[in-house]
């Protein structure tokens, strides 16, 4: 199912100068159908569920540091998405379970930092952040991960 991910500001890259406002990012899968005004998207994709964040919506970050801690690998994966992060460093999952947990949790493995952007056909990996830049919610190749109540 299609779902437009809409928001007040939505950045395609987080160092954005011209964001789009009144803007959405068409999903579908695990990919990023198109990106743009949302009642353009909403004309364009008449039935697709559409999801209204408060804040700003971005592409998702990459966490380049040590991973956190936490009791379990799939408690510290939690961790990273609860952050924003749907990407993590190969050489800080120092052990297979966290590396078991990362893939099972569907975070992108990366050699070198790269930098988060949203593109057409790129895989739909979203974050939102609130004014305080607190991540409200996650979204790794297309699924709904976290979500701030």
């Amino acid at each position: 199912m299609l779902t437009l991910h809409a928001a007040p500001v939505v950045r395609v890259t987080p160092g954005d100068a011209a964001p789009l406002h009144d803007a959405a990012v068409a999903v579908d899968g695990d990919r990023i159908a198109a990106i743009g005004p949302l009642a353009e998207l909403r004309e364009s994709y008449p039935r697709a569920r559409v999801r209204e964040w408060p804040g700003e919506l971005g592409p998702a970050l990459v966490h380049e540091g040590p991973v956190p801690d936490a009791p379990s690998p799939r408690e510290r994966i939690h961790a990273l998405l609860r952050r924003g992060a749907t990407a993590v460093l190969a050489h800080h999952l120092d052990d297979a379970e966290l590396r078991a947990a990362a893939h099972r949790g569907g975070l992108a493995v990366l050699d070198r930092p790269r930098p988060p952007a949203l593109a057409p056909a790129g895989r739909a990996d979203l974050a939102v952040f609130d004014a305080d830049g607190a991540c409200l919610a996650t979204v790794v190749a297309g699924r709904l991960v976290h979500r701030r109540r």
